[in-house]
């Protein structure tokens, strides 16, 4: 456990608030929900979001400076720039799936459509949960914040 007196300066080492500086404004979010649905052109986000263009502009120079997408000569017509998911961006699938499913519990209170999928199933996939490393789901009363330097030390190898 975090000791009181040590927590302010142990959250200042948290991740969260650059993650939201990269990443973390609806636009961005939305943006990123077309590439993984494989808009890749400046004008399919612009007419599929219907973002201003020079909104749109400024966040996808935002996630490209930020590495979450690359920007590449289209290989159909090398005039015009695609838009794509970089490891970075892709890691961040798990989030949208979170925040989507979030939305719809506490949101919208219906399912979205489209359905996301398992592609060999065809079944939707699981609601996210925070898991143990040995795949429980926990629940935020067995969850605890704690110093890096006060965890046990991983077992060695045998």
């Amino acid at each position: 456990m975090i000791r009181p007196e040590h927590r302010k300066v142990i959250l200042e080492e948290c991740a969260l608030p650059a993650a939201l500086e990269a990443v973390g404004e609806r636009w961005s979010f939305l943006i990123l929900r077309g590439a993984f649905n494989g808009l890749a052109h400046f004008e399919e986000f612009q007419s599929t979001l219907g973002i201003a263009r020079n909104i749109l502009s400024n966040r996808l120079v935002r996630l490209v400076d930020n590495g979450i997408l690359k920007r590449e000569p289209d290989p159909a017509d090398r005039r015009k720039v695609a838009y794509q998911l970089t490891d970075k961006g892709r890691d961040l699938l798990p989030v949208l799936i979170s925040l989507r499913q979030w939305g719809e519990r506490w949101v919208s209170g219906v399912p979205s459509n489209p359905v996301l999928v398992d592609r060999q199933s065809r079944s939707p996939v699981a609601t996210m949960a925070v898991r143990a490393a040995d795949g429980r789901p926990l629940s935020l009363s067995e969850l605890e914040w704690m110093d890096r330097s006060d965890l046990s030390p991983p077992p060695s190898p045998e």
